[in-house]
């Protein structure tokens, strides 16, 4: 979805000084919007708006939305519920302020008490991870952003984003969650899973595993994104069981020598993943079905139905 860049330059409150806030905040800065006032209590906060909107100093949220025609909420998903409270009790909603917050998991039924004051309310969530550093602000250029408004949040919605050189995805209130989900078990789970590959090949004797990942990695993503099941490969869709078999003893050995801590989340995972793996490879006609209940016996620790 796109439209046209808008014609609006906003007097722009972050509430919230952290990886995502700041950077937003120094991005509409950019474009030509005011940032006008932030709050951040903590010292790294501190740091990032003096280094990404220096000029400003810190205030209480309630300060930062009456200075503000375009207040961005950018807190912890589990925080986000108890500021909109303490905004509305303090009077800080009022018609014609733009409420946005970026959280993944909500929707706008989590701003309704500013709704019911008469602003705008919109969820605007960018799909990307950020260092809170300005290394971010070029990354933002083509980065896709959850839409979730009724028709005049995404008449001014729409706009910044396009304003941020980004794209707009739409994403229905209720499925939002599901919508985030996605995002984080891509993601978030990714980074555990490369985190794990990496202290295997340590254990194995690689003194440099990023090295020896990095082109393996890149290429299977890539593949995945472009071919998605059709770029399965390994023992699990070759219908390997005892290749399986031998990496499973070789992760539970390598927890019980304690060369490795955290083993048996290692080896859980990896059973689970092959389990996984194996239920797509039969959906993408790429394993039978034989092979598949082999491997998921051997995944779940049962013997293997063949003896293989």
């Amino acid at each position: 979805m796109t439209s046209a860049v808008s014609p609006h330059r906003y007097r722009v409150g972050v509430v919230g000084a952290g990886r995502v806030g700041a950077v937003l905040g120094a991005a509409l800065r950019q474009v030509g919007h005011e940032v006008v006032a932030v709050s951040g209590a903590s010292p790294t906060s501190r740091l990032r708006i003096e280094t990404l909107l220096p000029g400003l100093s810190p205030l209480s949220p309630a300060q930062v939305a009456a200075a503000a025609d375009l207040l961005l909420l950018t807190v912890p998903d589990d925080r986000l519920g108890s500021v909109v409270a303490r905004l509305a009790s303090a009077g800080a909603f009022r018609p014609g302020l733009v409420v946005v917050h970026t959280s993944g998991r909500h929707g706008t039924e989590v701003l309704a008490a500013a709704a019911e004051a008469g602003a705008v309310t919109i969820a605007l969530h960018p799909a990307m991870t950020f260092t809170g550093t300005d290394v971010d602000l070029d990354r933002l250029r083509g980065c896709v952003f959850g839409l979730t408004a009724a028709a005049d949040g995404r008449a001014v919605g729409a706009p910044l984003v396009d304003d941020l050189g980004g794209e707009v995805v739409i994403i229905p209130e209720e499925q939002r969650t599901l919508y985030h989900a996605a995002l984080a078990h891509g993601a978030n789970h990714l980074v555990t899973l490369v985190g794990q590959a990496m202290d295997l090949l340590r254990a194995a004797g690689s003194t440099d595993p990023a090295r020896t990942l990095r082109p393996l990695l890149t290429a299977a993503l890539d593949n995945a994104l472009a071919y998605g099941d059709a770029a399965l490969t390994g023992p699990v869709v070759r219908g390997d069981t005892r290749t399986v078999s031998d990496h499973l003893a070789a992760l539970a050995a390598v927890g019980d020598e304690a060369a490795l801590p955290g083993a048996a989340d290692v080896r859980t995972a990896y059973a689970a993943m092959a389990a996984a793996t194996a239920g797509r490879a039969v959906r993408s006609g790429r394993l039978r079905g034989d092979d598949a209940a082999d491997m998921t016996a051997l995944t779940s620790g049962l013997p293997a139905r063949s003896g293989r």
